[in-house]
């Protein structure tokens, strides 16, 4: 996979080159074009000299997203200049703030339903999705999603607000949910690079307490239903990895004081101090016996549970919890 990457990044750099000497014949081409040409050439000759993704000081390995996202960087994070790292944290906060605007209002209500997410990035950015898009017609129904991108940093948090147009355009077409996800992981497929993939379930909650939900190897759902906690199992594969890729979709009916939740890995992967895994029993168990009023109610008690569970271990990955809540019975 690394060799493919190699060679596609020594491509990409080849076209570019071809492309700036072309604009530097152009009349009045800016000085700026040489450099970024010059820059270029010295790619490629790194390339050519085996040293290509390899610090300039410490000679250790640039971080690959880092390298994916700029592939002409020459030093990793630990050997930037001082006017480097500022250069980065202000694109690292600009970024973030970007990231902030794409995410929905923390408590929603739509219809029959209350909604509330927790969306806690491990860092400035985070590679979670984390959506919910109301309907135009409310009969429609409400659309959520909560998915987690393959990697870290700014190439992740880029790919998750790439899902984010996805799916709010996919949406305005009408498609069942397993034709979305069908046509999403092909438009994924042919826009990001072979290492790139996302794990995502999709849902959609309707007036009359109808939920249908497709999966794409994310954490199974949960239902809460008088107290008793079901796990909504149905698979499929990442988006991103094969392009023809089939999805299936399942549905439900929810009562009023019924849940469901939705979740990244990071919260059935964190661990406590002794190394052990959150894992998908504890969340159940979390909410096993209750009945909670409101979605929001929900996550508290979820993050509770996994706050005393880790015990102060710090977090390893970025952490996004989705609540449905069926809060009221559909108008006769």
């Amino acid at each position: 996979m690394e060799m493919r990457l190699d060679i596609r990044t020594r491509e990409q750099l080849v076209d570019r080159r071809q492309r700036l000497v072309a604009a530097r014949q152009t009349p009045a081409a800016p000085s700026e074009l040489g450099d970024l040409l010059d820059q270029v050439d010295a790619a490629l000759s790194r390339f050519d000299a085996g040293s290509y993704g390899l610090c300039e000081t410490c000679h250790e390995p640039i971080e690959g997203d880092r390298l994916r996202v700029d592939p002409l960087i020459r030093f990793c994070l630990d050997h930037l200049d001082a006017a480097e790292q500022r250069a980065l944290e202000r694109d690292l906060q600009m970024a973030s703030q970007v990231q902030r605007t794409l995410l929905p209002k923390r408590d929603i209500e739509a219809s029959t339903w209350d909604i509330h997410y927790r969306y806690d990035a491990m860092g400035p950015v985070s590679g979670d999705y984390c959506d919910v898009i109301l309907p135009r017609v409310a009969s429609s129904g409400v659309l959520v999603a909560v998915g987690d991108v393959s990697g870290k940093g700014v190439a992740a948090s880029l790919l998750s607000a790439h899902l984010s147009a996805l799916f709010r355009t996919l949406d305005d077409v009408g498609l069942s949910l397993r034709d979305m996800l069908y046509r999403a992981n092909r438009l994924f497929c042919e826009s990001t690079g072979e290492s790139h993939y996302a794990t995502l379930v999709l849902g959609r909650a309707r007036v009359d307490g109808t939920v249908e939900w497709a999966n794409a190897a994310q954490g199974a759902p949960l239902l809460l239903h008088d107290g008793r906690v079901e796990v909504l199992p149905t698979r499929g594969l990442p988006l991103g990895m094969f392009c023809d890729s089939p999805y299936r979709s399942e549905t439900l009916h929810a009562s009023p004081g019924d849940l469901v939740v939705l979740y990244t890995d990071g919260v059935t992967e964190a661990r406590n101090p002794r190394g052990e895994e959150f894992g998908g029993e504890r969340l159940a168990s979390a909410l096993a016996g209750t009945r909670p009023a409101s979605a929001r109610e929900a996550a508290e008690l979820c993050f509770a549970a996994l706050e005393r569970f880790r015990s102060g271990t710090p977090s390893s990955d970025d952490v996004t919890l989705l609540v449905l809540h069926r809060s009221v019975d559909a108008p006769g």
